[in-house]
């Protein structure tokens, strides 16, 4: 019984890890076709939306049915605690990607962002694609050294943000309120996609000490925190 037990939390960490990569996945076609203006890639990543809601949905019922049939306690109930925790966090994720490529399928076949932002947002996509990633392998191996890595890497997007409205800001920006908008908006999912990925890497510390992590938030742009 008690094998079996701890063969469900496996498979649910398992299924956080699947969803972790559904989502880098999601994020990386979207910013693929953000760079081409690629109008069919964008529109894969929107329907992927569904195949996020069954995942989300599975995983979920996976976690009530420990707490409800199992009794978990001590570490194995902050596991299931903080797998909750993650859902939602991966389900946020996912939405924002679906945000990326609402934008590119929204001004196809015209490119979403002028060229010289593309470079930013290439690098933005990637380090939000490694964010991800890591941050499910984070939660599976409960490597707290790993989850604090993510927490400067992510540094490194809040500084791209933060060039993108420097170049919009600028006095020679020369491609009309329309893009300045489209890319501000899109800067904000790409930060926001890697402050939920921290976030959920951070479950891994409180599975590791029992200190609930989402109380200790993450500076956003602005003074804001993370919700």
């Amino acid at each position: 019984m008690r094998t079996s037990y701890h063969e469900q939390l496996d498979r649910l960490v398992a299924r956080l890890l699947r969803t972790s990569r559904l989502v880098a996945g999601m994020m990386d076609r979207a910013g693929t076709a953000l760079v081409e203006a690629d109008g069919g890639l964008a529109r894969e990543v929107i329907a992927d939306g569904e195949t996020l809601d069954r995942a989300k949905a599975e995983a979920e019922g996976h976690a009530h049915a420990i707490l409800a049939l199992q009794s978990p306690v001590a570490t194995d109930l902050r596991v299931v605690l903080a797998a909750i925790h993650a859902v939602g966090e991966l389900d946020r994720m996912g939405r924002l990607a679906i945000h990326v490529a609402e934008a590119v399928e929204r001004r196809y076949p015209a490119r979403v962002v002028p060229q010289v932002l593309v470079p930013r947002f290439v690098e933005m996509g990637r380090i939000a694609v490694w964010l991800a990633v890591m941050a499910g392998q984070a939660v599976q191996s409960r490597d707290a050294v790993l989850a604090r890595t993510l927490i400067s890497v992510d540094d490194d997007m809040d500084d791209l943000h933060r060039t993108i409205f420097t170049v919009i800001d600028y006095q020679d920006w020369a491609y009309g309120t329309t893009k300045a908008v489209d890319a501000a908006l899109l800067s904000r999912y790409y930060e926001r996609f890697a402050d939920h990925a921290v976030s959920l890497a951070k479950q891994t510390t409180f599975v590791v000490t029992g200190r609930p992590q989402w109380t200790d938030a993450v500076p956003a742009q602005g003074g804001a925190r993370i919700a």
